[in-house]
């Protein structure tokens, strides 16, 4: 059976390999789609506490916490697009030349 510690754990890990992406990478839509798995991962837990009783609101919570994921992603994509435009590249070491 699984259990609450299984999704945790599940989510534990999601969470870490988000980190490391987004950490470890220079493209900025690789970058994006790993905070999103973060994000994902926290939802995850979310729903988890929700389904032991143990967050009595989880479920409304998580599907809050989803549409601002996806408004996250389309603000993102839209500023990688913009940075793509101007600078003919999606490396996030060169977001500094969108200033002004």
């Amino acid at each position: 059976m699984i259990t609450l510690q299984h999704y945790l754990i599940l989510s534990i890990i999601l969470f870490s390999i988000g980190a490391v992406g987004a950490v470890a990478r220079r493209n900025i839509v690789i970058v994006i789609m790993s905070i999103s798995l973060m994000y994902i991962s926290a939802i995850l837990s979310l729903v988890a506490f929700a389904r032991w009783n143990l967050l009595p609101f989880g479920r409304g919570i998580a599907v809050i916490m989803m549409l601002l994921a996806i408004s996250m992603v389309i603000i993102g994509l839209s500023i990688a697009a913009a940075a793509n435009a101007k600078t003919k590249c999606i490396y996030s070491d060169r977001f500094n030349l969108l200033k002004g």
